[in-house]
């Protein structure tokens, strides 16, 4: 039964319904608030933050027990941006007070998080006004797009920890999504820092290597960085580097932080007349 009165928590993410990132984020999340979870129907990773014309919008509600406990659930036919909107338009009673994308398998760093439906989602609750998280696990490659029996215990701390401080901040200023990256061999007690987005390459594509163009194939991706080109207040610094939590301030203003007038001046920009 939902309590209007209690924090209202919506859980998503991009890796499906079926993920074990998302049970772990719903138990962590459930001493909070009420959580209404909804997540895209088939995995999504990569999806961005995109609006796909071929999701069909079906919300499917479904059954199913986590450590004896029943939960009401939401199986979403579309993005995971799709989903937040969905939820948000339909199934909550009012609109949340928080917005948790993940526990999502495998990382999101660096720049590449314009890739991440995990991001994509948390962003797409900022643009309704509500604050959100975006929490990740470091993985490898090869169990971050299916079935994983990585522990999430740490991971799911965290998110609760900063959905917590999340929802009694009453906002921060030019921060409308916490990035949250936790590494494989996270504790709770496993120390976090601030820190930024990283300008070097992390999940670098690859070069598919058919041997025709008109041969069906994706463009697949490696991880791959140099530790010692790594700026130390980064993302990937902090996971990789120094085994700590990386907590990651993003702003839906992409604007670019240069001085606007120098740069107007420099592209030539017509003056403009006061009065």
């Amino acid at each position: 039964m939902v309590r209007p009165n209690k924090p209202q928590i919506l859980l998503t993410n991009d890796d499906g319904i079926g993920s074990a990132g998302l049970w772990a984020a719903a138990e962590a999340l459930a001493e909070l608030g009420f959580v209404t979870v909804a997540a895209p129907r088939e995995q999504h990773s990569g999806a961005g933050r995109s609006m796909p014309q071929a999701s069909d919008g079906v919300l499917r509600e479904e059954q199913v027990t986590i450590h004896g406990k029943t939960w009401t659930v939401y199986a979403v036919g579309g993005s995971p941006a799709q989903t937040v909107q969905h939820a948000i338009l339909e199934l909550m009673p009012r609109r949340p007070d928080l917005v948790v994308a993940g526990i999502n398998h495998g990382e999101n760093l660096t720049t590449s998080i314009t890739i991440s439906g995990t991001v994509g989602a948390a962003l797409e609750a900022a643009a309704f006004g509500v604050p959100a998280l975006a929490v990740s696990l470091e993985m490898p490659k090869e169990k971050q797009r299916g079935e994983s029996d990585a522990d999430f215990s740490a991971a799911a701390h965290f998110t609760a920890h900063f959905g917590r401080l999340m929802m009694q901040a009453d906002g921060l200023p030019d921060v409308d999504v916490l990035k949250i990256d936790v590494p494989s061999d996270a504790t709770p007690e496993t120390p976090w820092r601030v820190t930024r987005l990283s300008r070097s390459q992390y999940y670098v594509p690859v070069s598919p290597g058919r041997e025709h163009l008109t041969e069906p194939v994706r463009v697949d991706f490696e991880i791959r960085f140099d530790q010692d080109l790594l700026e130390p207040d980064s993302d990937v610094f902090a996971v990789r580097v120094a085994r700590e939590v990386s907590v990651t301030p993003l702003s839906l203003d992409m604007t670019s932080r240069v001085d606007l007038e120098q740069l107007a001046r420099r592209l030539g920009a017509p003056t403009r007349g006061h009065g």
